[in-house]
């Protein structure tokens, strides 16, 4: 039913996906996943898992990553705003440790496939977003890995907003950089 627009990224594999959205004086209808196009565009994976999350401005989450069990996601915001990061993590790729961002909002209705080999993370630019993603394996608590934020090697470049602090959870102040990625893991 639906079209998407997609739009490839610099570093393979990531997409940035629009779906055309029908709007009239009630509202609006779109499909948000369709097996059938998304295989149509190149995505063909099965996903097992929805996950929804709230967070107010200035909140940053990830960078995160499963490491025995990785997962594809397709990650958007039905609420509000949010800097969606994606951080190559696959040894082969001549991209490994680049990262490509993108806004994603409840407005612009955005999703960003993101396949599994990569860390993500958000930070959020309005008072209030939600967030919801689909995921191809099962959370695995005892799995997780994570990249420092701030990790200058990767050098995200997060669109901080003056005046606001950053709100993170204590484990996503202390993981590694790229570098304690690359001695652990290749």
């Amino acid at each position: 039913m639906g079209q998407l627009q997609v739009e490839t990224c610099e570093i393979e594999g990531l997409k940035v996906i629009t779906p055309q959205v029908f709007g009239d004086s009630r509202g609006y209808f779109m499909e948000t996943y369709s097996k059938r196009d998304f295989q149509n565009i190149g995505i063909d994976v099965e996903f097992v898992q929805d996950n929804q999350s709230a967070s107010k401005r200035g909140v940053l989450r990830g960078l995160h990553f499963q490491k025995n069990f990785p997962q594809d996601k397709l990650v958007r915001v039905v609420n509000g705003e949010v800097f969606d990061v994606a951080v190559d993590l696959r040894k082969d790729s001549k991209t490994f440790g680049k990262w490509f961002g993108v806004t994603l909002s409840a407005e612009n209705k955005k999703q960003f496939f993101i396949p599994k080999g990569f860390a993500h993370g958000f930070l959020v630019l309005s008072d209030y977003a939600e967030f919801a993603y689909k995921c191809t394996d099962f959370y695995h608590p005892d799995d997780e890995g994570g990249l420092l934020w701030k990790d200058p090697e990767i050098g995200v470049e997060w669109p901080y907003q003056e005046g606001v602090e950053l709100i993170m959870s204590d484990k996503d102040q202390k993981w590694g950089g790229i570098e304690d990625y690359k001695k652990s893991n290749m």
